[in-house]
């Protein structure tokens, strides 16, 4: 059962929500609160307990680590938006600045930031 969101909630970056894909599954927030805020859509990173080491830029995220029930990975070349209507509250956790560092590193890296 989807608990409802409260009046003012936005997702926060670096948290860890279940989102509706193309099948529920769980995505960390990298777009900035300030916009995240007042937008409609939110920039994700999908998460994914499927490992493909042809990717380098899979950023592994522990058991634990944003209320996660299984290791899994960040799949950094598949940045996307997503309105929020998209998100199932409460949010599953937060990323651990450590985890969170990566994954910015490995988007700029996807996006050709770097």
């Amino acid at each position: 059962m989807r608990v409802q969101k409260p009046l003012g909630w936005y997702p926060k970056r670096g948290e860890v929500y279940l989102v509706q894909m193309d099948k529920p599954r769980p995505a960390v927030v990298v777009s900035v609160d300030s916009v995240n805020k007042f937008a409609l859509d939110v920039c994700v990173v999908p998460l994914t307990t499927a490992q493909h080491r042809e990717f380098s830029m899979r950023v592994p995220v522990a058991a634990g680590e944003g209320g996660l029930q299984y290791d899994g990975w960040a799949k950094c070349d598949q940045v996307t938006t997503l309105e929020k209507t998209y998100f199932h509250y409460p949010p599953l956790g937060a990323l651990p600045p450590r985890t969170f560092g990566r994954i910015q590193e490995q988007v700029k890296v996807a996006l050709g930031l770097l």
